[in-house]
């Protein structure tokens, strides 16, 4: 009997109240960890800078780790544009790779977020965003930056007209005539 209630001890240390609500955080962390790791996985591959930890004060909260400042830990609200825009990208892509354990991914669409990134951080996005091409992933950007319109060859251009109409020009973009 006393092996029964040592066994029924433990799994309420392990699944708490009957919501569920302890089990359901440890669940959580267990996949907020894989995900980490896997946006870590690819902002090793952008840069050895960040490293991106959970807060051991709010355990789904995130903290960055700044290797170029001797390993200081900062939180990601404190993050400059560029460097939110990085850590954003790396989060986005290991919970496509997340996704992707059981459906294939192969695109990847970014709305914007270029315009806060210096020359350094946008080098960066681009040469993420390259591999990812050269891996076999569709990346679409949705952009007004320059020097994006510059260095992406392949586009697809909308120009506003009046009357609420659109003009779409661009390789693979055809005219067609309405009836």
């Amino acid at each position: 009997q006393k092996q029964n209630l040592q066994v029924w001890r433990q799994l309420n240390e392990l699944i708490g109240s009957s919501s569920g609500k302890k089990f359901r955080a440890f669940a959580q962390g267990l996949t907020f960890d894989i995900m980490v790791n896997h946006a870590n996985t690819q902002l090793h591959k952008m840069s050895d800078r960040y490293l991106l930890a959970r807060d051991d004060n709010s355990p789904l909260e995130l903290n960055v780790i700044d290797n170029y400042q001797g390993g200081e830990i900062r939180s990601t609200k404190n993050l400059s544009g560029g460097e939110g825009f990085i850590i954003s990208l790396a989060l986005a892509l290991g919970l496509s790779k997340m996704a992707s354990q059981n459906i294939r991914v192969d695109s990847l669409f970014l709305d914007e977020g270029f315009g806060t990134l210096d020359e350094e951080s946008l080098d960066i996005a681009l040469d993420t965003l390259t591999s990812l091409q050269q891996e076999g992933k569709l990346i679409g950007v949705i952009s007004h930056v320059q020097a994006l319109k510059e260095r992406i060859l392949t586009q697809i251009q909308v120009k506003k007209l009046s009357g609420g109409f659109s003009q779409i020009t661009g390789q693979g973009c055809y005219h067609i005539a309405s009836s």
